[in-house]
């Protein structure tokens, strides 16, 4: 019988990729998922990003995950988190504000990989 493979292990260079980028987001910035899939040349590709961050947690290397955001600034995968509320609390500690689990400013805070990475 053939082994089934997670998805995590399908596209584990993927994820990989995703991880390398989302540890470049400076402190007290944001992205969203469709940015970063974007920037990965994964067009329309935000929900395979966002199983990339459900499995950050397993990486050896930390993972900024709580400053990624959806396309509105909202914390959408907070409830993968272990606790109720870290990724609002981390995002906080690092100056940026939340509201009822949106991201005030969102365009104030927003990095966007495809303009603050050099393609070289």
């Amino acid at each position: 019988m053939a082994k089934t493979l997670k998805l995590s292990e399908k596209n584990k260079d993927f994820f990989e990729m995703v991880y390398q980028v989302v540890r470049l987001i400076p402190e007290g910035r944001v992205t969203s998922y469709g940015a970063i899939a974007n920037y990965l040349g994964r067009r329309g590709g935000a929900r395979m990003v966002g199983w990339a961050m459900n499995a950050s947690h397993t990486q050896r290397e930390y993972v900024p995950a709580h400053r990624v955001v959806n396309r509105n600034g909202v914390l959408s995968g907070k409830h993968h988190f272990p606790t109720e509320k870290p990724m609002q609390l981390s995002l906080e500690q690092e100056g940026i504000e939340v509201k009822e689990d949106q991201i005030l400013e969102f365009e104030k805070f927003f990095w966007d990989p495809q303009q603050e990475l050099d393609w070289d």
